[in-house]
């Protein structure tokens, strides 16, 4: 383990319900929900102000509306919310090669890989300089956790939030961890947290007391010797820079169980047709395809088939995860429906198109791409207004979806930069209301700094770029 604390951990402060607050003038310290509004719903973040009530995120939706009933509840927004994690990640590769994401909203930094830092003090002026070129970037905070290691960086941050910076120095950690809860450690959940309680083993120092021969005696051989090494604040894993992704998927879960064959078959070719559309955005193309299907008693069954090389085409990974239903028993009904595609690659095999069963009307010179056919666009009456999303009107501009029924839509009118708005009711099929993009939440650039001089080619934190 090294000797300063130069490994940050960034975690960004109740990410989604933020970015709504900073996008919502009208929500700002107000109790904030992001989630699944449905039966089925679970509660994505929480402000701190709905966290007051007992909300917290994996809750279910129900249980969060029943304890903060006048919060304002909102669809995810995930396509803004990757927008602005990207400017957030910018700001970290600014400081080093070494940034691996963990989520959206978090991630780990080796601020000795670039050079921006190699001292407790160094380290503690990037952590700051970070914090306040987040909140100029993004009008958001985050909290910094700084230590000689990724475990220790975490805990930091977790005891900084919200908006601090916490440094574990070296030699310090044995001392800070003792007292503190078994669950604080990774890897420890409620279920082994439960099991070693029963065994009179409440604190990280009890674990240290307990000694390896008990910890493996209780948990196994790897997580007991895992476990103990963790209480003696060992951690040598080193930051990893974010890898390609390996897979792109997307799925569904439905309020009702889906009973019906036929449609569960439609389901799977319109998930199908979702994850080509990721595909393509991404220029990708895979050789496997994944049909995953959770049934109604929670059981869930996975099945793939190889195809010979990679493919992006829409008929092929159809028929594909049709092929993969059919092995699949549906009685009883379905919760859940995805369709991925692994291997992936940047290139397509051309002879896979002919792999798609029977000759579809589809004309192609040698060098034209597939046709593609629009997406029938939905009637204006059966267009969704998803609570929290972004719409414009003809006459009243930008504003954002507070709710919807009954044949009506009650929409906001403010921008990130205005003064709460007023609120309007329309016909769900009003032609001067559209959905809109989000607004940026862009509020200026960093200013440029050297930071720290720590040895040759040393860099501090630089601007993002626009």
């Amino acid at each position: 383990m090294r000797t300063a604390p130069t490994i940050l951990h960034l975690d960004m402060d109740a990410f989604f319900a933020s970015v709504e607050q900073a996008s919502k003038p009208s929500l700002r310290g107000k109790a904030v929900v992001v989630g699944g509004l449905g039966p089925r719903g679970v509660v994505a973040t929480a402000s701190y102000e709905a966290r007051v009530f007992g909300v917290h995120s994996a809750m279910p939706m129900g249980q969060a509306r029943r304890l903060a009933p006048n919060a304002a509840y909102l669809v995810p927004r995930f396509g803004f919310y990757k927008a602005i994690s990207e400017r957030v990640m910018e700001l970290l590769r600014a400081l080093s090669p070494l940034v691996e994401p963990l989520s959206l909203d978090e991630a780990f930094v080796d601020l000795e890989a670039g050079g921006a830092a190699c001292d407790e003090q160094s380290a503690r002026l990037v952590g700051e300089r970070l914090r306040a070129d987040i909140r100029a970037v993004t009008g958001l905070t985050g909290s910094v956790g700084l230590a000689a290691s990724k475990m220790l960086a975490k805990i930091a941050s977790e005891q900084a939030k919200p908006d601090g910076l916490v440094v574990i120095e070296p030699g310090t950690e044995r001392a800070m961890l003792g007292p503190m809860s078994v669950r604080t450690l990774p890897g420890v959940g409620p279920a082994t947290g439960d099991h070693l309680r029963r065994a009179g083993i409440a604190t990280i120092e009890e674990i240290v007391e307990a000694g390896e021969d008990e910890l493996v005696r209780l948990l196994g051989k790897s997580h007991g010797h895992g476990l103990y090494a963790m209480a003696l604040a060992r951690d040598d894993r080193p930051v990893v820079a974010e890898r390609e992704a390996k897979s792109v998927s997307v799925e569904d879960t439905y309020d009702v169980d889906i009973h019906d064959r036929v449609r569960v078959g439609l389901e799977v070719q319109r998930l199908a047709d979702r994850c080509v559309r990721r595909l393509r955005g991404a220029g990708l193309s895979g050789r496997t395809i994944v049909l995953k299907v959770r049934r109604y008693d929670f059981s869930t069954l996975t099945r793939s088939e190889t195809l010979r090389g990679p493919t992006d085409d829409p008929g092929v990974i159809r028929e594909a995860a049709a092929r993969l239903l059919d092995s699949v028993d549906t009685t009883g009904g379905v919760r859940l429906l995805g369709v991925g595609v692994s291997g992936l690659a940047d290139y397509t095999q051309e002879d896979l198109f002919a792999q798609a069963a029977g000759e579809r009307a589809e004309v192609r010179g040698p060098t034209e791409e597939p046709a593609v056919v629009p997406a029938e666009q939905p009637a204006l009456a059966d267009r969704r207004w998803p609570a929290g999303h972004d719409v414009r009107h003809a006459a009243f501009g930008h504003g954002w979806v507070q709710g919807s029924g009954l044949g009506r839509v009650t929409v906001r009118f403010e921008t990130p930069g205005s003064d709460p708005g007023r609120v309007r009711t329309f016909r769900v099929d009003d032609p001067d209301l559209e959905p809109a993009d989000p607004l940026p939440l862009v509020l200026s650039r960093p200013e440029g700094s050297s930071g720290p001089e720590c040895g040759p080619g040393a860099v501090g934190l630089r601007s993002a770029a626009p």
